[in-house]
C-alpha cells in the first residue's frame, strides 16, 4: 500500500471503522473521541489521497461532532447515511424503519433486561452489555424477541447485539460505493463488524484493485477479523502511526 501511495496517490482510499480503531474502547459510547493526533493525520491524508473515510456503525451526527475534516467522508450507520464533499444524504428505504427503530427502542428501555444499555442510532439500535457481560445471553434473547416482532435483523457486535432495518448494507457495500474509480484501497478495522469491509475488500480485488486489509489488534478484537488481515497493529496508536506513515508516503 505504500507504494501505491507513492505511485498513484490520487487513486488510492484511506477507509477506517471509528470504535477501537480510531478511538479507544470506553464503557460508555458517547463519550469516545479519536485519539490525539487522529484528526490531524486523516486531515492531512485527505489533501494528498483519492478518498479517506470513516465507515461506521455510528450515526453520521456522533461522527460530525469528532471534528474530522470537510474532506474525510464519514459513512455512518453501515451506509445508512453519509456526509460526502458536504453533501448529507440517506439510504432511501432507512427514513421508513425510523418509527420502528424508535419504538423498539423505546420498549428495551422499559422492559429489557436489567443492566442493558440501549443505544438508538436513528435508523438501527445497539443493546450493549458490557457493564454486565452475564447477561449476554438475556440481551440475545431479547434481541432476537424484538427482531421477531418489528421485523428488524439482529447482527452480532462488541459486547452487544445490534438491530438494523432489513436492509442490503454493510460496511462492505458501503465501502465499494466511495471506492469507486479508484485502483488501490485499504481498510482498518478491529472487530466482527469489520468483516464485511474485508469482504467488500475482496470484492474490490477481483475487479484489479490493490487492496490491503488492516486488522487493529485490541482486547476485544475478533480472532476472524485478525485471521483475515494481510497487516495488524496494535491499537489505535498502531493505526495512527500507520496513517502518519501513508501521509509521508502519499506526500512524498
Amino acid at each position: 500500500m505504500v507504494e501505491r501511495l507513492r505511485l498513484s496517490p490520487g487513486l488510492t482510499g484511506i477507509f477506517s471503522d471509528f470504535d477501537g480503531t480510531l478511538s479507544d474502547i470506553v464503557s460508555d459510547p458517547e463519550t469516545a473521541v479519536p485519539v490525539a493526533g487522529v484528526v490531524d493525520a486523516l486531515g492531512a491524508l485527505a489533501t494528498c489521497v483519492g478518498r479517506v473515510a470513516i465507515v461506521s456503525g455510528r450515526p453520521v451526527d456522533f461522527l460530525v461532532r469528532q471534528h474530522f475534516s470537510p474532506a474525510v467522508a464519514l459513512i455512518g450507520v453501515y451506509g445508512l447515511e453519509s456526509v460526502v464533499d458536504g453533501v448529507r444524504s440517506e439510504h432511501v428505504l432507512g427514513r421508513e424503519w425510523a418509527e420502528v427503530i424508535n419504538d423498539v427502542a423505546a420498549q428495551s428501555e422499559a422492559e429489557g433486561p436489567h443492566g442493558m444499555r440501549v443505544e438508538s442510532k436513528g435508523f438501527s439500535m445497539t443493546l450493549h452489555f458490557r457493564e454486565h457481560p452475564e447477561i449476554e445471553a438475556e440481551v440475545q434473547e431479547w434481541a432476537a424477541l424484538q427482531a421477531t416482532g418489528s421485523g428488524l435483523v439482529v447482527r452480532p457486535a462488541r459486547m452487544s447485539f445490534e438491530l438494523h432495518p432489513p436492509i442490503t448494507v454493510d460496511k462492505g457495500s458501503a465501502l465499494v460505493a466511495i471506492a469507486q474509480g479508484l485502483t488501490a484501497a485499504c481498510f482498518l478495522g478491529d472487530d466482527v463488524g469489520d468483516l464485511p469491509a474485508f469482504d467488500g475488500l475482496d470484492e474490490l480485488a477481483r475487479d484489479g484493485v490493490a487492496t490491503m486489509r488492516i486488522a487493529v489488534r485490541t482486547s476485544e478484537s475478533s480472532r476472524a477479523l485478525l485471521d483475515r488481515a494481510d497487516l495488524v497493529v496494535d491499537g489505535p496508536a498502531g493505526a495512527l502511526n500507520l496513517l502518519r506513515q501513508f501521509s509521508a508516503a502519499a506526500s512524498a
